[in-house]
């Protein structure tokens, strides 16, 4: 991972190498090297909690995949819960044999993982962010073509790790679609529209991930500061979107100097986050900070930005999307998923993934837990004051702070919606 350089306004270097130190510079507390001579990396301590290893996992997973979907439509919005997506095709796991099995952990990053029991610890994990504090909701579903037997030893690890059943399709397009909406409502309590696409003819199986997230500041914004501004969808061109503002916020920020681009992170109620990442120019490609993206990318930043206080204005977003990943997936080396996998611990007949679909929401708006900072929160003292204005296009990450899992992940190229 390349260096990570944050140079926060005030004049104070922070640096970070998760590589190699500088030439000339050896760091009080760079690892002793063993006994051939060679720096052993010590393991942050963060990560040596399981359940915090599997969420760095599979959030490795979640930017895989919004780099390629991103990829896909370079000129589009994204938004992802890539966790619904990793539960699907973990979940899905419990049915392959030792070829099919090792193609999906490699893709969500399990083979870097000494963990006996990943699905236990996956039950862990889903309960902790999952919590009614955080106000996040993530289902998964696996479903399969009508008649088909299952075995009841896939069923039962499935709904012990998963806390789900499969389903098996009728046959009758509109029972079919009617029954899937019906469980997306409970699971999402009503949160995501209905969807009006009939389930497709040729189904053997079919994924299905879902996610909603409306968010809560720590800090609330004043309505009455709400209005309309400018936000630059290039140098050219501008749309009026609702922005909300505080002239004092209390937010963590740094310049990475490598990126060019601001970020800041603001603090939201249940111990989440959301991370902003703000090019120097409206014309910049954003390409540079996708590849960045990694779980151990965002828990160094996580560490190293300062608190500091700021003239902040941020578009007031209500965003959704439903469609399929199944391209993504393809690109991702799980091509096999799709033509002829070995699923022989969940039937007898050969079956094969057809199609993963993705269905989100997400929101944030003025609503808060209070209308001042918190008072244990001292910012840096700036010689000038700093403005962190999201009025051009940004990538944000939210984040669960307890476990470090990516719960959502979008990129907004024009803040009217998806």
């Amino acid at each position: 991972m390349q260096a990570l350089v944050l140079l926060l306004w005030t004049g104070a270097l922070l640096a970070h190498s998760s590589c190699q130190d500088s030439a000339g510079s050896p760091q009080e507390d760079a690892p002793a090297p063993d006994t051939t001579g060679v720096p052993v990396e010590e393991e942050d301590p963060f990560f040596k909690v399981p359940v915090n290893k599997l969420a760095a996992a599979i959030s490795n997973f979640g930017y895989d995949l919004y780099r390629v979907r991103s990829g896909l439509s370079p000129a589009a919005n994204v938004l992802l819960s890539p966790l619904s997506v990793a539960t699907a095709l973990s979940a899905l796991s419990l049915g392959a044999e030792q070829r099919t099995e090792s193609t999906i952990h490699r893709a969500l990053y399990y083979d870097l993982i000494s963990n006996p029991d990943i699905h236990g610890t996956y039950k862990e994990l889903l309960a902790a962010v999952t919590a009614p504090e955080k106000n996040f909701k993530s289902a998964s579903r696996i479903i399969f073509e009508r008649k088909l037997r299952i075995k009841s030893s896939f069923v039962t690890p499935l709904e012990k790790s998963y806390g789900t059943r499969p389903r098996i399709l009728t046959g009758n397009p509109r029972l079919d679609l009617q029954e899937v909406n019906n469980w997306v409502q409970a699971q999402m309590k009503g949160k995501i529209a209905r969807s009006t696409q009939e389930i497709p003819s040729g189904v053997s199986i079919l994924l299905l991930g879902v996610a909603h997230f409306k968010g809560q500041w720590v800090t609330k914004f004043d309505s009455r500061k709400t209005s309309l501004q400018d936000f630059h969808l290039d140098e050219e061109r501008t749309v009026r979107v609702p922005m909300m503002s505080d002239p004092k916020a209390i937010l963590r920020y740094g310049l990475d100097s490598d990126l060019n681009c601001k970020i800041a992170q603001l603090p939201l109620t249940g111990s989440m986050s959301i991370i902003f990442f703000l090019p120097l120019k409206v014309t910049q490609n954003l390409t540079m900070i996708e590849e960045s993206l990694t779980s151990e990318f965002i828990h160094d930043i996580d560490r190293e930005l300062k608190t500091i206080q700021a003239v902040l204005t941020i578009p007031k977003l209500k965003l959704s999307y439903e469609g399929e990943v199944t391209k993504s997936l393809q690109e991702m080396k799980l091509q096999s998923l799709f033509d002829s996998p070995d699923l022989s611990k969940i039937t007898g007949k050969p079956i094969k993934l057809t199609q993963v679909e993705h269905r989100s929401g997400f929101e944030w708006n003025e609503d808060g837990a209070g209308a001042a900072p918190s008072p244990g929160l001292q910012p840096a003292r700036l010689t000038f004051p700093l403005d962190y204005h999201l009025h051009q296009p940004f990538i944000f990450v939210l984040r669960d702070t307890d476990t470090g899992a990516l719960l959502f992940i979008g990129k907004i190229l024009d803040p009217r919606g998806i």
